[in-house]
């Protein structure tokens, strides 16, 4: 119980010493060795004046210069520095007085590098112990009084106060115990001869010495103290005969120099000892004084010779130098003591080591030059020049080492990413000291480079071009759109759909669809040439992004034509409630142009190419068309015998797959006017006649007046007509025009009425009425179609029955 409050006193004294005993270095701290693991050292985020809520932030974390042991760790939610490891002054330090434990606080963003001094204070946690477990001595009776006699150090891990600080004897008859101190402080006993010994009396005299350090007693409830800590050996003396002179070194300091990595059995040093007696008294033998194990295991001494050679391995690293104490001893049991020092010189034979302390992975690809991305630390545990470190990275990255604080340096970007161009980046950092040779170690790092949407989708095509033919099916395939977006997963993935717009007044989503996923392009609708031929469609491509990028592209559609219009006859107009009939003069010869079928298709290209043929007539032999201008002309001469009422039945076929037709008759009356044709007298005008009709009787009043002058006109049209009747029927019968369809194309050769066809003919209707009527060109003043000679279809079935008897036979 009282060593237990002495000790929490001793720890109490070691805090109030914080700031008393300042180390080089950022912050110091004193603090005794053995210290629970989790005791709090001192606010080293209050020492340092750091915010102590960006201690997390920041990564504070306690480091070594060179990757040892941590011993202490960072609180990030108190600022404390508390112990992690066991802290062992003597196996820190052994006998160092001043025994100082370098950490390092580091931080980051920004880098931030802190020296952290701990010294610590020894605590009395050893015993003095002998190197033997008995000492002995064989002295000569023939000692005088006053004789000294060397006793063996006794060996305390702990400094100052607590090594050892005395020694004692037991009580006995021939021998005091004399305590003297060594320059460097440490204390030794010499056994006094207090009384001459008698060998007859007592051969053998055995003594118990003891070693005690300078422990303090408890001074009150609350001081744990310092106890006191002894260790004891037993001197066994034998008494002999007279030997005065112990061995003598040839020098008081040895000193040796050996590089590191020395193979075994290296000599490092020879000592040398005499003894002025002779014999036995005289012999002189070689060991070491009290040394730890670690140098037993690295050197071993000749007991004959001295010589010191090499046993293990020899690290500069681990230890430079080394304190060596050389015992001499003579045959009889006296002895003295020389120092050895060694010092291990370095030698080249550490590579630097490469550490990568923070690495951001993956980098987003939009960061701007000059980003750290990584902290790197480069050790090298040799010393002076060996110790210099060059560190470098490959070339073509976009990428460089800044150095920082002391080995520390920053990775940082030089230009800018691009994951489109390099996903990937393996960066190997290339470390090499200044030694001779020199050495090199390197690391590979692994950097990943993270997409943004910076791409926006791309159209393989500047443009796309559909076609389909008209009549097509509702949700047929019309073409495909393909874009691409280089960005990865979701910003890569491309949506296709179709912008709002209008086509013929509709909305183009009446038309086409698009598949969002495959780009495909559905028609909607059933598509129809005749009414539209071509259109155009927006088609927008957007990735899923965040915001989203979007490109456009045209598509054009054409619809093809199908043949699925026949033919359409404008002239002669269909059959309905009237007949169409021309009039054929007689005096008319071959080839004359007697009328024209004109017809038209609504289709196009050769589905609108139209041919014409005569499928029936009354005299085959005498009328004949042409195949694609539709004209009907006389093959022959008219003659008396043909007969005046003609049928023909023509039929206009279009050139498309399979072809289309349409048929019309045509009725011709061989005459050179109407009052030849008895059936024709009584013409009953329809209501839409009855106009003209009232004209006429007004022309014919209004000229009355001139009855005479009208006779004369008319006696000598007649007179021309019979002497040169080709003058009048020279161009048979006019043929009025039709009204062509706005849809309807006026092409050469596709069987329609060019414009270049225009004809005037000149008809009476004979004496009986004594009128005429008057056509001029039809391009001008077209005369209509429902103002032609017409009558009901009854009252035309006397007239052309027999034509039709004469068709049949």
């Amino acid at each position: 119980m009282m060593e237990s409050s002495r000790f929490a006193l001793f720890c109490g004294l070691a805090f109030i010493l914080l700031v008393l005993h300042p180390v080089c270095g950022d912050v110091s701290y004193s603090i005794p060795e053995e210290m629970k693991r989790g005791s709090v050292i001192g606010n080293i985020a209050k020492d340092l004046g750091l915010d102590l809520g960006r201690l997390s932030a920041r990564k504070a974390r306690i480091d070594t210069e060179d990757n040892s042991v941590k011993y202490c760790s960072v609180n990030l939610n108190t600022g404390d520095l508390i112990v992690q490891e066991r802290i062992d002054r003597e196996g820190l330090c052994a006998k160092k007085a001043s025994c100082v434990l370098k950490q390092e606080l580091v931080l980051e963003n920004p880098l931030e590098l802190h020296r952290v001094s701990i010294r610590v204070q020894d605590i009395n946690d050893n015993s003095p112990q002998f190197k033997e477990e008995s000492l002995k001595f064989e002295i000569h009776e023939s000692a005088v009084k006053g004789a000294r006699f060397l006793l063996g150090e006794a060996h305390d891990g702990d400094i100052g106060e607590n090594a050892v600080q005395g020694y004692s004897i037991q009580q006995n008859d021939h021998f005091k115990l004399n305590v003297n101190t060594k320059a460097g402080g440490r204390k030794y006993g010499e056994l006094v001869l207090d009384k001459e010994l008698d060998r007859e009396d007592k051969k053998e005299i055995m003594l118990l010495l003891t070693a005690f350090d300078g422990g303090s007693p408890q001074r009150s409830a609350l001081d744990g103290g310092s106890p006191q800590r002894s260790g004891t050996v037993v001197i066994h003396v034998t008494v002999l005969d007279a030997n005065d002179n112990a061995p003598v070194f040839s020098q008081a300091v040895y000193k040796a120099s050996l590089p590191e990595n020395s193979p075994v059995d290296t000599v490092v040093v020879t000592v040398s000892a005499t003894d002025a007696d002779e014999g036995i008294n005289g012999d002189v033998t070689y060991d070491f004084g009290h040394v730890t194990e670690d140098v037993k295991r690295v050197f071993t001494i000749d007991r004959k010779n001295g010589k010191i050679t090499v046993n293990g391995e020899i690290d500069f690293e681990t230890v430079a130098n080394y304190d060596l104490r050389i015992k001499a001893k003579d045959g009889l049991g006296l002895s003295s003591y020389t120092k050895v020092t060694i010092d291990v010189t370095d030698v080249n034979d550490n590579i630097p080591v490469i550490y990568v302390k923070s690495l951001a992975n993956p980098i987003p690809e939009n960061v701007s030059p000059g980003t750290e991305v990584g902290i790197i630390n480069v050790q090298d545990a040799d010393s002076e020049n060996n110790q210099l470190v060059r560190c470098s990275i490959q070339q073509g990255a976009p990428f460089k080492l800044v150095p920082s604080i002391k080995n520390y340096y920053s990775l940082v970007t030089t230009g800018q990413l691009d994951r489109e161009l390099v996903s990937d980046y393996n960066i190997t950092i290339t470390a090499t000291d200044e030694g001779s040779p020199p050495l090199s170690s390197s690391k590979s790092v692994q950097l990943s480079v993270a997409d943004i949407n910076d791409n926006p989708p791309v159209f393989e095509d500047q443009s796309y071009s559909a076609y389909v033919s008209e009549n097509n099916k509702p949700g047929s395939t019309l073409c495909s759109v393909t874009a691409r977006d280089p960005d990865w997963r979701q910003n890569g993935t491309v949506i296709y759909s179709v912008l709002p717009g209008e086509v013929n007044g509709a909305p183009v989503s009446s038309y086409v669809s698009v598949n969002g996923d495959t780009g495909v392009i559905h028609a909607v609708r059933s598509f129809d040439y005749e009414q539209l031929r071509s259109f155009k469609v927006q088609v927008m491509a957007r990735d899923n992004g965040s915001p989203p990028l979007s490109s456009n592209v045209t598509v054009s559609v054409f619809v093809s034509d199908v043949n699925d219009n026949s033919p359409q006859i404008l002239y002669p107009a269909p059959e309905g409630n009237s007949f169409m009939t021309e009039l054929v003069p007689k005096a008319a010869h071959g080839g004359s142009l007697v009328s024209k079928v004109i017809a038209v298709d609504a289709d196009s290209g050769q589905n609108a190419w139209l041919s014409y043929e005569i499928v029936k007539s009354t005299d085959p032999g005498l009328f004949t068309i042409g195949v694609h201008s539709g004209e009907i002309r006389t093959q022959r001469d008219i003659s008396e015998s043909d007969s005046m009422k003609q049928n023909l039945i023509v039929a206009v076929k279009d050139n498309g797959q399979p072809s289309l037709s349409a048929t019309c008759s045509m009725y011709l009356l061989i005459s050179d006017n109407l009052a030849e044709v008895p059936e024709l007298k009584d013409i009953s005008y329809d209501e839409k006649n009855s106009r003209l009709t009232s004209y006429l009787i007004i022309a014919l009043v209004s000229v009355s007046t001139f009855f005479l002058t009208f006779i004369i006109i008319i006696l000598g049209v007649r007179f021309c007509r019979r002497r040169k009747p080709r003058l009048l029927f020279d161009g048979a019968v006019a043929i009025p025009s039709a009204y062509l369809p706005p849809n309807y194309a006026d092409v050469d050769g596709t069987g329609t009425l060019r414009c270049a066809y225009n004809y005037d003919a000149y008809l009476t209707t004979g004496s009986r009425t004594s009128d005429f009527k008057f056509v001029t060109s039809y391009n001008d003043n077209t005369l209509p179609a429902d103002q032609t000679l017409r009558k009901s279809p009854s009252d035309f079935t006397d007239v052309f029955g027999d034509l039709d008897e004469s068709s049949e036979v």
